[in-house]
């Protein structure tokens, strides 16, 4: 070990004597000051003036400034190591052979093994003066972020310094088999490149996707740099290391001894069979350790989804991928078998393979159109080809293999796909239960945690699981049109946010034909337009007076259509509708705000204010037989600033002023909606009420969509959506202003750089001169 050390120490003392390793340390540092104290400096400003004139509470929620600064700074400073490390490694054996030294070293009482391990601890104690470049700024993170998120630093520079050794040990191999530095820091450059890279080659095979996405480097200090540290990352840099390290001992070694070439190649082959084992067991999810050192936990699915997950014990879980070739989502290929390991597998189950490693993951590749979508355009675009050509075209185009994709005779033998519209979306099978997971129509695709949940919670409670039906045979509010009246946003399969995609199972009942189910959780009546006929009416007061819960949603004009089934509950609509005047929206848009019972409807209602648009006020009628209701308001408008119009209101002219005499109503605050409850046959009986529908209509819907969320869940007895909480990161503050952050920026872009320059220039000559 002493002869290790001397020659680590000989090696640090030539780097140090060299101009390659102060330009290096020069640069390298100037590259993380600019990096960081950019950021700082854009970030202080916009505090600072943030603060000063527009809200002294402000910070900058929901984002984590750790991570902000830090994120950037590492994958910066990893990207440039490209650069750098080869050119420190050029040299470590090269120089040795171009100077003859390389004979008086083996013929010195030193092993190959020796020589290799002490080149290779002295690069390696070189590249610690990169990581205390880093560490520098973390220091100074401490002290310019407010309760800054230190774990972050510690996954971070651990990432860092693994990768830097990783890189050394490719440098260190190649060097070994050129005299020429430039041959030696190409070839480096070029593995390190490889590497990098070879995750997303040939990975539309099967037989060699897994190979190429375990050699990859590219996905290794992602991770880490986000905080979280799994142990198949740092068996695998350390896997490289050894690989490298070893293949010079093996190339040194056979430069001195006389051997068959199948004696040598063996010795490679040998390292490889042994680091291969180690990587591939060490990657093997049930062995697969995780941890997670942020202070908000945000790499770690939350202890909610942790719960369901351990509900499911040992049982299997299968989950299917069904990916249409023709689909809308297919078109970003995040589906496909070249995307599965980085988006399928590594982006989105990753989190959940943490908990529960046996997953069974089948896929299932098909085309076919469904008309009822967009997909229909392939029509317009090949007219007068069948699907199969169709689709032979678009395979050839976006050069696809379509042997793996079945004919859609060949898919509905294994599932149908027809009520999903064709798309791609994940079937999961847990005890003898199907459920389907489905993908959504943004950026992001795969669903969230809260939509997984909620069909967690569909295999594991089946009996909690809520039936929601809309009312129609009126001119109701219909769930299937995508207009502005229309509600189609709720049931979107695509979209996020719909409640179909939360848990709640969702149909449309015309009451005029048909009964109301027995096993219906919840009935929503949304502004019809006509009269109610006497049978409808009937079956809605059995309902009621059952004890089933129900939603019911009005309009200003329309109040007669639905007061006599409100009646029955002691409210009615007022007759007028509300107005606000405002200089920068029409009068018919009324800001209500939250009491505190609308804040207990579910984790999901937020605190308001919220937008009711076209809505009337809510009061209780004292000749109505309110039947024990419990009658409590959840929105109110804002104190002073409305008022009830009476009649018709013209919304495109000029708002008529405030007339007593013709029936307007002036108070400080009027009532938008209500919740009743009561106990019948031993349940809590819930209805909502409301004195507009326009609000949670397609136009309105994304601005109101927690509140409308929370109230389907009071409804369901808060069963769906899951609860998964937010939680936000406390580094949401900067300690400095941006006066300081400037002082910052100089120093540590010119100052200090400038004293590194100035130091090495003396080392440098002092050492020329003697």
């Amino acid at each position: 070990m002493k002869l290790i050390l001397k020659i680590a120490k000989n090696e640090l003392r030539n780097l140090f004597y060299s101009p390659v390793a102060w330009l290096t340390l020069l640069v390298f540092f100037v590259i993380a000051s600019l990096t960081y104290c950019n950021s700082l400096y854009s970030m202080a400003n916009t505090q600072e003036v943030m603060i000063r004139n527009s809200n002294p509470g402000w910070n900058w929620l929901p984002n984590s400034l750790t991570s902000g600064l830090f994120t950037d700074l590492y994958k910066n400073a990893a990207s440039y190591l490209y650069l750098f490390i080869p050119l420190l490694t050029m040299g470590l054996i090269s120089r040795e052979r171009n100077e003859d030294t390389m004979r008086l070293l083996f013929s010195s009482p030193v092993t190959t093994r020796q020589v290799v391990l002490g080149k290779y601890l002295g690069i390696v104690g070189y590249l610690l003066l990169l990581v205390a470049v880093i560490m520098l700024f973390m220091v100074l993170g401490f002290f310019n972020i407010r309760d800054v998120d230190y774990g972050l630093f510690f996954s971070g520079a651990l990432g860092f310094y693994l990768l830097v050794c990783a890189y050394a040990a490719i440098g260190l191999y190649m060097s070994s088999l050129s005299v020429h530095f430039i041959i030696s820091g190409i070839g480096t450059f070029m593995v390190i490149f490889v590497l990098d890279r070879i995750g997303m080659l040939w990975q539309e095979y099967d037989f060699i996707r897994d190979l190429t996405w375990f050699l990859s480097l590219q996905h290794r200090t992602q991770t880490m740099v986000m905080g979280l540290i799994i142990t198949r990352d740092i068996f695998y840099f350390l896997v490289v290391t050894f690989i490298f390290v070893s293949f010079t001992i093996i190339k040194l070694r056979s430069e001195r001894e006389s051997k068959p070439w199948y004696i040598k190649a063996g010795r490679y082959a040998l390292v490889m069979v042994l680091a291969l084992a180690v990587g591939y067991t060490s990657s093997r999810p049930a062995l697969t350790g995780y941890m997670d050192t942020t202070a908000t936990q945000k790499n770690t699915i939350p202890k909610e989804m942790q719960a369901l997950i351990k509900a499911m014990g040992d049982s299997s879980l299968e989950v299917t991928l069904f990916d249409n070739l023709l689909s809308t989502t297919s078109k970003i290929k995040k589906g496909l078998p070249v995307s599965r390991n980085p988006e399928y597998l590594a982006a989105f189950w990753e989190p959940y393979l943490r908990f529960k490693p046996g997953i069974d993951f089948k896929y299932e590749y098909y085309y076919n159109i469904d008309p009822r979508t967009s997909d229909s355009i392939w029509y317009q675009r090949y007219p007068g080809k069948s699907v199969h050509e169709i689709a032979t075209k678009v395979a050839q185009r976006s050069d696809i293999d379509l042997t793996p994709f079945k004919k859609p005779d060949q898919t509905y033998k294994i599932a149908n796909m027809a009520p999903e519209y064709n798309r791609m979306v994940m079937q999961l099978k847990y005890r003898g239960r199907t459920e389907i997971l489905r993908t959504m129509d943004d950026v992001q695709t795969w669903p969230g945690l809260s939509n997984v949940a909620a069909v967690f919670k569909r295999l594991l409670e089946p009996e909690k699981i809520s039936k929601t039906y809309f009312v129609t045979g009126h001119l109701e509010r219909n769930i299937h049109i995508l207009g502005e009246r229309g509600y189609s946003a709720h049931t979107a399969k695509w979209e996020r946010q719909s409640i179909i995609n939360m848990g709640l199972d969702v149909d449309t009942l015309n009451l005029n034909f048909q009964d109301i189910p027995a096993n219906a959780t919840v009935l929503v009546l949304a502004d019809p337009i006509i009269n109610l006929s006497p049978v409808v009416q009937a079956k809605l007061k059995s309902y009621i007076e059952s004890g089933g819960n129900m939603m019911l949603l009005g309009k200003p004009g329309r109040q007669y259509v639905i007061n006599p089934v409100l009646k029955q509950l002691g409210i009615q609509l007022h007759p007028g509708q509300l107005v606000q005047p405002s200089y920068d929206e029409t009068h018919e848009k009324v800001i209500s705000r939250f009491t505190p019972e609308a804040t207990s409807l579910s984790f999901e209602a937020g605190d308001g204010p919220i937008g009711t648009s076209t809505v009337t006020a809510i009061f209780s009628d004292s000749d109505s037989n309110t039947a024990g209701y419990t009658n409590k308001p959840l929105l109110l408008t804002q104190t002073g600033k409305t008022w009830l119009k009476a009649g018709d209101l013209v919304i495109d002219s000029t708002l008529p002023p405030f007339n007593a005499a013709a029936g307007d109503v002036v108070k400080d605050s009027f009532t938008t909606a209500v919740h009743l409850t009561r106990r019948v046959k031993g349940k809590e009986q819930r209805i909502l009420v409301f004195g507009g529908a326009d609000f949670i209509s397609n136009m309105r819907l994304s601005q109101n969509i927690d509140f409308i969320r929370a109230a389907h869940s009071w409804l369901t007895y808060n069963h769906f959506p899951v609860e998964i909480p937010i939680v936000m990161p406390k580094d949401i503050l900067l300690n400095i202003g941006e006066r300081a952050a400037k002082v910052q920026k100089i120093a540590f872009i010119w100052v200090l750089p400038g004293l590194i320059l100035l130091l090495g220039i003396i080392l440098l000559i002092r050492r020329k001169r003697k």
